[in-house]
């Protein structure tokens, strides 16, 4: 594969349907989908999302390494149009092919039109979003838990409380029976508990954005629990002879996903480099 002049070589997966996804990648670019997790992913894990952006280096490496491939898409839980704001990716040079599939795929936003397709909210959010604060209340959420309203879905982090683990670990029980009480179910993720409409989560969204796309050779990155259904259609995808690539966004805090990654990287600045390392190799620069 060797190495790109000015940036890091292309590091080896170390399985061996990883390095035949790579492999796959770096023979037919034009024919390969990297498929990326936002938060813990390119941009970094921070107490507040609001806070959240992608890594400085995210967007160029996106930039070079987009327009070589058949596509890119960010998969994210957060809302298109946020991913969107905090990644800095409209406008962005050379992503005018990007696609953001948010809230799990629910919601779809293209670069070329900058437009998000969306479907009507479902009724079950408002009910649980309603109910939500005395639930939290009458089981005795610690301070500094607090509720994200996501729009189509609702999330409760612990990550500010007094002890983020207990209270998460607090919550999940009558989280799922609130949830399942207006037809939603549960997304745990780190420090957080999302109530969201059944139906799609990563897994789903990218095995529909590979057949679309039509591409023979597919890379996924991602840190937390959500892309486990993501890392799951990647191995569908392989038993079903399209070539792939698991990266782990390295973290301690979810190691389920490194056990089942190809790949492990440290954190969305690994990424960035993984990211630049594949440009710099499908563009001829490599060594």
């Amino acid at each position: 594969m060797g190495s790109a002049m000015g940036s890091h070589p292309v590091p080896v997966p170390t399985t061996s349907a990883g390095r035949e996804g790579l492999a796959a990648l770096l023979e037919r670019p034009g024919r390969a989908v990297v498929g990326l997790d936002f938060d813990g992913t390119l941009a970094e894990i921070v107490p507040d999302p609001d806070q959240a952006r992608a890594h400085p280096g995210a967007v160029p490496a996106l930039s070079r390494l987009a327009p070589r491939i058949r596509s890119a898409a960010v998969i994210t839980g957060r809302p298109a149009e946020i991913a969107v704001r905090y990644g800095g990716f409209a406008g962005a040079e050379g992503l005018d092919g990007l696609v953001v599939l948010g809230l799990y795929g629910a919601e779809r936003w293209d670069a070329g039109s900058g437009e998000v397709q969306a479907p009507e909210p479902d009724p079950g959010v408002a009910a649980v979003k309603a109910e939500l604060p005395a639930v939290l209340e009458e089981h005795g959420a610690s301070r500094g838990t607090w509720i994200e309203d996501k729009g189509r879905a609702v999330a409760v982090h612990t990550r500010r409380a007094e002890d983020p683990q207990a209270t998460f670990e607090r919550l999940r029980a009558p989280l799922h029976a609130l949830a399942e009480r207006h037809g939603l179910i549960v997304e745990p993720g780190r420090f957080v508990l999302e109530l969201r409409p059944p139906g799609m989560d990563k897994g789903v969204a990218l095995t529909e954005y590979v057949r679309r796309t039509g591409a023979e050779a597919v890379l996924y990155a991602g840190d937390d629990l959500g892309d486990l259904a993501a890392f799951a259609a990647v191995e569908r995808l392989r038993e079903e002879g399209v070539p792939g690539v698991l990266v782990c966004s390295g973290s301690t805090e979810v190691t389920e996903l490194a056990k089942r990654a190809d790949l492990v990287v440290e954190g969305p600045a690994g990424v960035v480099d993984l990211l630049s390392a594949l440009a710099a190799a499908v563009s001829g620069e490599a060594a």
